[in-house]
Formats: C-alpha cells, structure tokens, sequence
C-alpha cells in the first residue's frame, strides 16, 4: 500500500513520518516535492541548493519516484506530501493510486511555529488552500473517501488516533509506531537541520493536554484568520478518535 499523509509544514508531519518508519512493514520517503516545488516556483527557502541537489527538480520524475517500488521491498510505502508544493500545473491523477490522508491542524498553531524556522510566512507558505483544493481533487473527481485527522486529536491520545488511523487505512496497528529514538531518521530530507531540531530529541508520541492557541501579531493573525475557514472545512470531516 502506498500512502499518502497530505498537509502543510509544521503540522506534526516529521512525527508521523517517524511514526510510520517505526514500523517493521513500512519505508518512508519525505517531502519529494520539495525541489521540484522550489524550481517550479522560484521561492527561496533556507538549505535552498541543497535541496535543488538532492531531489529531482521534474515533477514528472517525483511522480514515478512516488509510483516506483516501494523502498526496501516494504509492503507499506509511506509518503510525507506538503500540500503547498503541489503548485499549479504539477499533475495530481497519479493520486489515484495512493491512500490519501489529510493531516490537519489548527492554523494559529501552524504560523506560530512556522515563524520560528522562516520568516513572515504566507497563507500559501502555510498550504491550507492548496490542502482542501487536493482534498476535494481526490473526493470529487478520483471520488475516493479521504481520511482526515487532526494532530490535537493525535497528540491528545496518540495510541489511541494511531490505532483509529490505521483501522481506517485498512492495516494492523503496531505499538512501536509511537516510539523511534532519538537523532532523527534515514529518510530525513536535506532540510532536516533547519527543520527538525524538535523531532530529533524527541523518542515519540506521548499524549499532552491541549494548550491554549499561542497568542499572534496582527500580520500572522491575519494570516491564521485567512486559512480558518479551510482547517474547518476539513475539520468537519476528520477522523473521531
């Protein structure tokens, strides 16, 4: 099974993708559009030639990386996507062939910590747009029924929404998914440095009451009141767990 974790940067999407690794039936490939995205678009984001080195620049090439064997002859091949990288233009049929989930998390959360690694974010930085516009894409005209989960849900009770997620999948829950130790993983893009810092001391998913939304400047509230109505779109959809 090919799966597909949807969503923009800073949405707990390095943990799952930790999760999924942990797993003894799973490979992981992260963010294979990075570089395709950046060539695509001209954006300049930190480790910005490195990136362009390490990943092919064709999307074309991405979607047959994507599509190929799974690495390692895995039986799972799971693949961390950012929503905003698919920019108009790259094809998004090939999403027929994959199990598609959207992760989700509340926008004032996501610029928040976005802000810490690169500055003065936009709502297309964010991806929230680009996430329900891939949703409705695979709803409506793949006409598959995505799943979608929400990392508060997943960090309130993460055995619990790991469990629930993969029953919805349609594979067997492994316990190990909420640990992986510490130093970060062999899948990690070039960009983990910049990226990662958090993750990579981190040994897994342990649950944690909800805190209080971070409090934001006029420009990132503006931004988080501008991606609300799309978290809450998908969020009328997500998975109880």
């Amino acid at each position: 099974m090919r799966i597909a974790m949807w969503s923009g940067p800073r949405n707990l999407s390095t943990a799952m993708m930790y999760a999924f690794a942990s797993r003894s039936d799973c490979s992981v490939i992260d963010e294979p559009f990075y570089a395709a995205y950046l060539t695509a678009t001209n954006d300049v984001h930190p480790m910005q030639q490195a990136i362009l080195d390490a990943q092919p620049t064709n999307a074309s090439d991405v979607v047959n990386q994507c599509l190929g064997p799974n690495p390692d002859g895995s039986e799972h091949f799971y693949q961390k996507q950012m929503t905003h990288h698919m920019v108009d233009g790259f094809p998004l049929d090939w999403l027929a062939e994959l199990t598609n989930v959207f992760l989700i998390r509340h926008p004032a959360r996501v610029v928040a910590s976005y802000q810490q690694k690169r500055e003065k974010p936009t709502l297309a930085d964010i991806g929230f747009e680009r996430q329900l516009d891939i949703f409705n894409f695979v709803t409506h005209r793949l006409g598959q029924t995505p799943i979608v989960i929400d990392s508060d849900d997943i960090l309130a009770n993460p055995g619990k929404a790991l469990s629930a997620l993969c029953e919805a999948i349609g594979i067997t829950y492994q316990p190990q998914m909420l640990t992986w130790p510490t130093g970060g993983n062999k899948a990690d893009g070039v960009w983990a440095p910049h990226w990662y810092a958090s993750v990579w001391k981190s040994t897994g998913l342990k649950a944690c009451d909800k805190k209080p939304l971070p409090h934001l400047d006029d420009s990132l509230r503006n931004i988080s009141d501008s991606a609300l109505p799309y978290y809450k779109e998908l969020l009328r959809y997500r998975l109880i767990t």
